[in-house]
């Protein structure tokens, strides 16, 4: 995210001083914050429940949740289901809400809650998307988190996939863009990064809130998409 006001700090290093511009200085925190897996983003809990996110973009769903409202969040990517966890409790404190969770593996121990569903399969195989299909029927406000399998090609098809279910005002939110240099893991390869990129140089009913990034700190940069036109699918 570019900060406004172009700050710079000074930091004196062996009695000479150092003008660092704001935006390295997130970013070098960005790459520290992930290098310490052990202490930070591993090491991350909800209630109990393992949950491999940044508390800063936890923050930030919420305050989606509470402005959009959804009938309906789909994440693609249950994992432990902390998150899943994490946006039903959410969902009980707006007494609004469900929460529709896929995973191509069921891991033991995930919470039982009356708000969510559990889909056990592929995000982008036909008899998943078939079942999600079913389940959006007469919603009429979606929001779709995309955090399973963070290859390219994965992601670009669960863009290609889901943004049709996305409604107008709500958001498709693209998890861990930050892979392949953006800041961190440059030795990734292509992934969700420039797959959003990709999807974004063919498709004109999202654009990029980059306000969505004001804590600086984001485990998703430029991936909180807001649908601005209806795509006449979802």
């Amino acid at each position: 995210m570019t900060l406004q006001n172009n700050l710079t700090f000074t930091l004196q290093v062996n009695n000479q001083a150092i003008a660092i511009p704001a935006d390295r200085i997130v970013e070098m925190f960005h790459q520290l914050y992930y290098a310490i897996k052990d202490q930070t983003w591993e090491n991350t809990y909800y209630l109990g429940r393992h949950i491999i996110k940044c508390p800063l973009d936890l923050w930030v769903c919420q305050e989606i949740f509470h402005e959009v409202k959804p009938d309906l969040i789909i994440e693609t990517g249950t994992f432990h289901g902390g998150a899943a966890l994490y946006y039903a409790n959410v969902c009980d404190t707006l007494q609004h809400g469900r929460i529709l969770t896929i995973d191509i593996d069921r891991y033991s121990g995930v919470t039982e809650h009356p708000r969510i569903t559990y889909i056990n399969g592929s995000s982008t195989s036909e008899s998943v998307v078939r079942e999600v299909e079913a389940v959006v029927k007469n919603k009429k406000t979606i929001l779709v988190i995309l955090d399973s399998d963070h290859g390219y090609d994965h992601v670009l098809q669960e863009l290609q996939i889901y943004s049709r279910f996305v409604t107008p005002g709500s958001y498709l939110i693209v998890e861990d863009t930050n892979v392949n240099g953006h800041p961190v893991r440059p030795e990734w390869g292509p992934g969700p990064m420039e797959a959003l990129e990709e999807f974004l140089r063919n498709d004109n009913c999202f654009k990029i809130d980059i306000g969505r990034e004001k804590f600086m700190l984001t485990m998703n940069p430029k991936g909180y998409l807001k649908k601005i036109l209806s795509d006449g699918s979802a």
